[in-house]
């Protein structure tokens, strides 16, 4: 009868535990488990020539590397072909600990390393890049997992918002999960991942990914949810005044090769 009880008390003790941490299934709702919340990864290469020998390695050898370890990786270009030649990767790891575990890894990746060591060896002395810079973002509670883009796709929308202060950036984070990506799904502006940064050249700031159809769609879509009624309601709350200050677009094309 003693041990009866003791397994009892300790069978409900595991169970409230495991309550407490939570589901890694999340739905992407404001109590969303730290844990089910994705990590991305944002590379911005500056090229010095076409971009070819880069995209081929990419192709080839460092995206490859990437999904043996779990990770699938979007690549994309400017859409507008007047602007700087750059390449933005974006590489989706499961969790914090896994973007630690796989970026110590990938170093150690013998299969990496012997198809890479060409590459590395004819560019270090002509370099094809000049340097890349670096996002590293934590998925919102609303969106925990990205949303995989339709295969129509032609065009994405990056967008960079920079907050005057840290507690500024909390309720402009606030807001797009109460309300604002809610309008989104409304009005056809297409999320794809949500990302509050949490190292970068410009901070406090979160990054945003959306997808189009085509340039047509995509500026329907904001005309749409600038004339919605919940985004009159919600844009001059007080507890979101001057959240953020600083606001930057960049209209990408996939690249052939892009995982999504």
């Amino acid at each position: 009868m003693k041990k009866i009880f003791i397994t009892s008390i300790l069978f409900t003790a595991i169970s409230v535990l495991d309550g407490c941490v939570g589901n890694t299934g999340s739905t992407g709702n404001a109590t969303a488990d730290v844990r089910s919340k994705e990590i991305y990864e944002w590379r911005i290469y500056s090229l010095n020539d076409d971009g070819n020998a880069l995209d081929d390695f990419f192709k080839t050898t460092l995206i490859p590397a990437y999904n043996r370890k779990g990770v699938s990786v979007g690549a994309f270009t400017s859409y507008k072909e007047e602007e700087v030649k750059l390449r933005y990767l974006l590489f989706v790891y499961r969790d914090i600990a896994s973007f630690h575990k796989i970026k110590k890894e990938i170093w150690q990746d013998t299969v990496f390393g012997k198809a890479a060591q060409p590459f590395f060896d004819a560019t270090a002395p002509n370099p094809v890049y000049s340097n890349f810079e670096t996002f590293l973002c934590e998925a919102f509670d609303k969106i925990p997992q990205m949303r995989i883009p339709d295969k129509s796709r032609t065009l994405f929308e990056l967008r960079t918002y920079h907050s005057p202060n840290e507690e500024a950036n909390q309720r402009k984070i606030k807001m797009f999960n109460v309300d604002e990506i809610d309008i989104f799904d409304k009005t056809g502006i297409n999320s794809v991942c949500y990302g509050e940064v949490l190292a970068g050249s410009r901070m406090p700031a979160l990054i945003y990914l959306t997808w189009y159809k085509d340039e047509t769609t995509r500026n329907e879509a904001w005309s749409a949810f600038v004339g919605h009624q919940d985004w009159a309601r919600i844009k001059d709350m007080p507890e979101y005044a001057y959240t953020a200050t600083n606001n930057r677009s960049k209209l990408l094309s996939p690249l052939p090769y892009s995982q999504f």
